[in-house]
């Protein structure tokens, strides 16, 4: 509880990290961002934000509602901030018996939905459904943000540097920009976690976090810039989102995946819209999403898809994971080399540790498109893994035959 309220205590810092920017305004488009506090022992606390400019006249600062959960349930989170909004527009004294029922009712479960009383006036018996997808895997994830900010082989050279788990610093001009790329970022690694320091939005206040030796994903407003020079930084990737360059990088971003497995991924994403209308007459940000995961998850299932043939069954229901004959099954050698760096990473030891102590019938995505894959190596599970690979390294275009892949699976989603 100490810990919990020592997080609480920075709360006000995160919700306005650009505070000594502020004057009061008479105009401001309100705007959402998030951020996350990790604890000691790694657990992660996310805080929801709507800042806005409360309702009156002449000059004002803005207010900050945040919502903070251990679970990233953001669209959840977001439709009771427009409440919430809509309410602080009217007066005050509303919103506090609407969050008041909020905090009340139960926590929707996975697929399931509540009601709580609308609390507006004229409203009657009126209520607000709000609700939670089966799949929030994809939840708070808006991959147009990264899109819209960077371009395709810088985006690629950043998922590559977090495989390796560098440093990576993001730098905005806004929140919101900040809190959606850090996050879109982190699930394009899914099924794998991102094991160390997250912070999406990172206070100037606590700037020196950056000189960690550790690895860190951390999102920076652009105004820290001159601030951030002054530091002993070291071989940290510097993102600047707003002009879609490196401030500073390691130089070999671009060699570190299997080149032709980089190469599909690129194709795949250059074509991203297209695929994404393909799927939908009229594409929305949620069929886009589809088709990046997809993207994303093929490339692991092509790297690491064959996984569960080197599980053994030990005692009770634990597994042991065989990680020579594993890397040994691959006969692709930029497939290998990428591996031996991989496997050394916390995050693939997290995956397959996981997995170790998993039961068998627990299945997501990526578990159902690896089966899919095994499924489809000539000659049986156990035969085909070194004949696919071979054919992989062999294809003139192996990009054609990622691509078809990724089409087909859009058109059966």
């Amino acid at each position: 509880m100490r810990e919990a309220g020592d997080q609480f205590k920075a709360i006000p810092q995160f919700c306005f990290p650009d505070a000594k920017d502020w004057t009061p305004v008479t105009q401001f488009d309100s705007e959402t961002f998030s951020f996350v506090l990790t604890g000691e022992d790694g657990s992660r606390r996310f805080g929801y934000c709507r800042r806005l400019l409360p309702s009156g006249k002449g000059k004002r600062l803005p207010e900050v509602y945040c919502i903070v959960s251990r679970l990233g349930c953001f669209n959840l989170f977001s439709k009771i901030l427009d409440e919430v909004e809509k309410r602080r527009g009217i007066s005050p004294a509303l919103v506090q018996p609407f969050m008041r029922a909020i905090i009340d009712a139960p926590f929707p479960a996975l697929g399931k939905k509540i009601t709580v009383k609308n609390f507006l006036p004229g409203s009657g018996n009126e209520v607000i459904e709000l609700c939670r997808p089966l799949d929030s895997r994809l939840e708070h994830v808006d991959f147009e943000a990264l899109f819209s900010t960077l371009s395709v082989r810088h985006l690629i050279q950043i998922f590559a540097s977090l495989l390796l788990e560098r440093r990576v610093i993001f730098m905005a001009e806004t929140l919101s920009t900040l809190s959606k790329c850090c996050h879109a970022m982190v699930a394009l690694i899914y099924p794998f976690a991102w094991q160390h320091t997250y912070i999406p939005v990172l206070p100037p206040s606590m700037i020196d976090i950056v000189c960690s030796p550790t690895p860190f994903l951390i999102g920076l407003l652009s105004s820290s810039l001159p601030r951030l020079k002054e530091l002993p930084v070291e071989e940290v990737l510097l993102v600047d989102l707003g002009n879609d360059r490196f401030l500073s990088q390691m130089d070999d971003e671009d060699s570190i995946l299997p080149r032709k497995l980089q190469a599909a991924l690129e194709q795949i994403l250059e074509q991203r819209n297209e695929l994404a209308k393909n799927k939908f007459c009229f594409p929305d940000s949620s069929a886009l999403n589809d088709v990046v995961s997809e993207a994303f998850v093929r490339f692991f299932v092509e790297i690491v898809g064959h996984y569960s043939l080197f599980m053994v069954p030990g005692e009770q229901e634990e597994r042991t994971f065989l990680r020579d004959a594993f890397r040994k099954s691959v006969s692709s050698k930029s497939v290998r080399r990428f591996l031996e760096v991989f496997m050394e990473t916390q995050m693939f030891g997290g995956f397959t540790q996981e997995r170790e102590m998993r039961k068998q019938g627990t299945k997501g995505l990526f578990e159902v498109r690896a089966q899919e894959y095994l499924e489809t190596l000539p000659g049986g599970e156990q035969s085909g893994v070194n004949k696919f690979f071979n054919r992989i390294g062999k294809l003139e275009n192996p990009r054609i035959y990622y691509f078809g892949y990724i089409k087909e699976i859009m058109s059966t989603c």
